[in-house]
Parts: structure tokens; sequence; C-alpha cells
């Protein structure tokens, strides 16, 4: 699990972080979701030791990561895909962090196929493309077979079949009862992956939430022969409908069941029933609408 109790962090003037306090649970796909400046990257750098808090605490599994001994059998991240040296190649650069972490040789060639790289691990690093970076960078990650996992944007440079790969990794992680933390701007994949969300804006928490409670049904779709009917009888029952074709309707304030069990009632055959889910793009965007720090005119 990842703790975090009032962390902060300025630059100067500007507070990037701002008493950002919330716990990162085992067992799910937290999506960590902001706008650009939120201060998400230096959320993830401080929970890893790479910048310093000037207040709060950020803690791993009840520590804090300096004090983690063999840090990549407890915890392993993805921040950066491009920070290796780039004359080192896969196996190499897996190795190299195997042994600084007392891992055994044969774990190395375990991730590689982990990830698919098991063809490409004589490749140099700096001659990978992005995606086959990814790939690397994730394979370091799982290194320690660690129980808390953290990706700074995985999907970044992957074909599709890449992106399937690692939602479907994601997932499997988070169901061995790992806590996987991970930041994107993708809004339709964490809508996808995730179970529980947090967003940021400006260094302040903004949600921390299911994902069902983020992204909520917000209309249900009806299609009748007996659609004026059927609006009729559910105004009476105090729902909002509206006509939108000769056979269809739109209502909100009602679940599924509750329109259902009405149509039932008077006797009115439906076609369909439907609920229609707002889009995680649509619920962060008026999340956000007052912390985008960098938005366009158009």
């Amino acid at each position: 699990m990842i703790t975090l109790r009032g962390l902060t962090k300025r630059y100067g003037a500007r507070t990037a972080v701002d008493d950002l306090t919330l716990e990162v649970r085992p067992g799910a796909v937290t999506g960590f979701l902001g706008p650009n400046g939120a201060g998400k990257s230096t959320t993830m750098r401080m929970i890893l030791g790479l910048d310093r808090p000037d207040a709060g605490t950020a803690l791993v599994g009840g520590r804090p990561y300096q004090k983690i001994e063999n840090p990549l059998r407890t915890v392993g991240a993805l921040l950066d895909a491009r920070a290796v040296h780039p004359g080192r190649s896969a196996r190499a650069h897996l190795l190299a962090l195997a042994r600084s972490n007392g891992i055994g040789r044969a774990r190395v060639g375990e991730v590689l196929e982990i990830v698919g790289m098991d063809r490409a691990a004589g490749r140099r690093a700096g001659a990978l493309s992005l995606g086959m970076s990814q790939r690397l960078g994730i394979a370091a990650a799982l290194l320690g077979d660690p129980a808390v996992l953290m990706f700074d944007e995985p999907v970044n440079g992957l074909d599709p079949d890449g992106v399937r790969w690692i939602r479907r990794l994601m997932r499997g992680l988070a169901d061995e009862g790992r806590t996987v933390f991970v930041s994107s701007h993708l809004m339709s994949e964490m809508q996808l992956t995730a179970d529980h969300l947090v967003v940021i804006g400006r260094g302040k928490l903004i949600v921390d939430a299911p994902l069902g409670e983020v992204v909520a049904a917000s209309a249900v779709r009806i299609r009748s022969p007996h659609a004026g009917d059927l609006a009729v009888r559910l105004r009476a029952a105090g729902v909002e409908v509206s006509r939108t074709g000769e056979s269809q309707l739109v209502a909100t304030g009602a679940s599924t069941e509750r329109i259902g069990d009405l149509a039932h009632e008077a006797g009115i055959r439906l076609h369909e029933l439907s609920a229609q889910e707002a889009s995680l793009e649509q619920a962060f965007h008026e999340l956000t609408a007052d912390s985008t720090e960098y938005g366009s005119r158009v």
C-alpha cells in the first residue's frame, strides 16, 4: 500500500503538490489523473525518494522508500522509459539492476519473456523504439516481483496490441493482490483499466473515489412502440423524460430497473432499455475545469 499524509512540495513561490493525503490500496488498479502541471510526476518522485517533500510523508508498505532494503523487491516503478544507459543491452541493464538488489539471474530471463523482449534482449537500449523502451522499463519494474507497482504513462509509444497487453498486465497484477498506481492522460484507457481514481489539480486532491462513482450513468435510453404512453407514465412517476424520436426516449433521474418495472406495470413493451454511461473524459473535464493551468483557447 502507498500512504501519503499531508505531502507538500514547493518550487520557489509555486506549490507543485499541496497537502496531499490519500491511500493507494492493494488489489486494485488506481488511476492517477490530472491536467499537465497538476503535480502527478512530482508526487510519484516523492514516493520513490527522488524528490524531498517540504512537508508530509510518503510511505510504501509503511516505510519511507529510503529505508526499504532491496527496494526493487518492494516497489517497482516506471517513470522514464529512456532513463537507461544507451550503450547497454536490455539484458545487461536488467542484470545490473538485479545484482544491485540481490535478485537472481534467472529472474531477468523471466521478465524479458513476460514483456515480450526475450528475442530483443541483446539489443542496445539506445537503439530501441519508444514502445520497446517502455517494455524494458516495465520489465525493470517487475524484476523484484514487488507488491507495489507504479507506472507513469505506461502506454506511451505502444502499438494497439501493446496497449491491450499492458492493460491485461495491470489487471492481472491487481488481481494477484498487488498495489498498482498508474498515471495516464488517456481517459479512455483508464476507463477500461482502473478500479479507483485519484484526480488532482494544481497539486490539490480533487477526487479519491471508485471509477463507478466518478463515471456515473447519466441517462437511460429507451425504445418502445408505445413511447408516448410510456413518457406519460414515467413523468407521472417523477422521471424526467425527453422524446428523441418516434419510438425513442431519454430518461434521467431513474435507474434502468425502475423504468423497466414502471413499463411492466403499465403493460408497455420495450425494445431497448440501456444506461448511457458518461465518459471518463467528460467527467475529468468537468472535475478539472477550474484546475487546468495550461489550457488552450480552441
